[in-house]
């Protein structure tokens, strides 16, 4: 047996996976996020290690005697973290999320104290990445600055109250700004433009490559056997490749979760920073991806629910009874509830709806709501291929991947096939936990297959000429937006 753990922002989910690759049991907790100002987003680290026994307790109980057989624990996460430290290990600050956007104006800060950045880190400096949120704490907290001893990414937390070993992987790494991506080692003067060192930073491993054992404490309170390995893990978005099967140039896939995100497979390293694409290590050896990036895409659907006091089941229900006409007719939706990266990278970017009228029904705002992150996926598949990228097809993941009616708008709006596979939902934590079997001597190529096809959605030529008029509408209320803050701010 091969755990999987995903710690993402809206749940902690573990999963557990047998030596003939089938998924034997999920179980998952709630986590909740602290907005306490404009900007700010944050979680208490201790929240994810109560929720990851809370979860672990429920997957325990679903499996009985099988539990015991469990041979190695992979991790996946939540990137861009900054999980501070003090010189006991004990937590500093509550951790600053990968959609907090305050550190803007670090940004500004780091690109000058580092012109060498984008040609090392391969990516624009955004107020997600971790390098700005130092800075931030640096100017804003000086006092905790003064005491972080360590900085860890979320997942490497776990990792560290699991095994006692601080330890990252390339691919979450890669999403701080302070490693050659390239290289696939920290960088010493990136680390130094934020008045950081070597010595704070976890010792780095290959995705597929042990990083330590659970510790006898861990290992009893678990009922776990100590010599549990825990592989290196990945990014949540790499280890989601990993349990999609996305591991060769070429491959691809896109993730509707808290945030959205359009995955290549690369077999080199090709940043692109000036159109905002991400070039960040695959969890494998030897590969690397480009990533567009979305701050928020199925978060939109579970905001509009909580608004209308509905359930997204039922909304999704009545998106899909409407008529083309009804749809046509429906509002544009912009979907920067938290900002957006690519391709705008603009930290100020607001969510917005127009065109509303007295006709409007809450199912054409579901289905304005789809829409405008269908559209966003598309503005990000427009700077990938301007970036050389070339797809043919591209699964669908994470839990937006359970709407048929979703799917099948993601391929009429890119134009492109796109593929469900059972256990696509499953996400990080399928990839995590095929990345402890590979910790432990599996074969990749046995590991890393691509999950049954569950169905196959093709582009519908006929609903396509309607969607790219109102994708230009969308584009004008963004650039229109952009314009009235310009003017608002002289």
């Amino acid at each position: 047996m091969y755990l999987g753990i995903d710690v993402g922002t809206s749940e902690i989910k573990t999963l557990l996976l047998d030596g003939n690759s089938k998924i034997v049991a999920v179980a998952g907790a709630p986590l909740t996020v602290q907005r306490p100002h404009p900007h700010w987003s944050e979680q208490d680290p201790e929240s994810w290690w109560q929720a990851l026994n809370q979860a672990l307790g429920l997957l325990r109980g679903q499996v009985a005697g099988q539990w015991k057989e469990v041979k190695a624990i992979g991790l996946s996460g939540q990137m861009h973290g900054a999980v501070l430290l003090g010189k006991q290990g004990n937590v500093l600050r509550p951790c600053i999320l990968w959609n907090d956007t305050r550190s803007a104006k670090e940004c500004e800060l780091l690109t000058e104290r580092a012109p060498e950045l984008h040609q090392i880190a391969g990516n624009l400096a955004m107020p997600g990445f971790t390098a700005p949120k130092l800075l931030w704490v640096a100017e804003h907290e000086p006092q905790i600055f003064a005491q972080t001893a360590h900085v860890l990414l979320p997942k490497d937390y776990l990792r560290w109250r699991m095994t006692g070993e601080m330890v990252s992987d390339m691919s979450d790494a890669a999403g701080t700004l302070w490693l050659d991506v390239a290289q696939r080692d920290w960088s010493d003067s990136l680390l130094a433009a934020c008045d950081l060192h070597r010595d704070m930073m976890p010792r780095l491993v290959e995705g597929s490559q042990p990083s330590g054992v659970l510790t006898d404490e861990i290992a009893q309170s678990w009922g776990l056997s100590p010599n549990v390995v825990v592989a290196g893990g990945g990014g949540d978005n790499a280890a989601s490749a990993v349990g999609i099967g996305a591991v060769n140039a070429g491959d691809a896939f896109i993730s509707l979760g808290t945030s959205g995100v359009l995955f290549a497979v690369n077999d080199r390293y090709r940043p692109n920073p000036q159109s905002a694409v991400h070039a960040f290590c695959h969890a494998l050896p030897e590969r690397w991806h480009q990533m567009s990036v979305m701050l928020t895409a199925a978060s939109a659907l579970r905001w509009l629910c909580t608004l209308l006091r509905c359930d997204e089941a039922t909304l999704m229900s009545e998106v899909a009874q409407l008529t083309p006409a009804q749809r046509r007719h429906a509002p544009i939706f912009l979907p920067y509830l938290s900002g957006e990266r690519t391709p705008h990278n603009d930290p100020w970017a607001q969510g917005a709806f127009s065109h509303l009228t007295h006709d409007v029904d809450r199912a054409q705002l579901g289905y304005a709501v789809i829409e405008g992150v269908t559209f966003g996926l598309m503005d990000g598949l427009q700077v990938l291929y301007e970036a050389g990228t070339e797809l043919t097809q591209c699964s669908l993941v994470g839990g937006g991947a359970r709407s048929a009616e979703w799917a099948q708008l993601i391929a009429n709006v890119l134009n492109i096939p796109i593929v469900t596979h059972e256990g696509g939902e499953a996400g990080g934590a399928l990839g995590a936990a095929r990345l402890a079997w590979l910790a432990v001597g599996g074969d990749e190529k046995e590991v890393c297959t691509k999950p049954t096809e569950r169905r196959r959605y093709l582009p519908q030529s006929e609903s396509r000429e309607g969607l790219l008029s109102r994708l230009q509408d969308f584009r004008l209320q963004y650039r229109q937006q952009v314009e009235a803050r310009n003017l608002a701010r002289g």
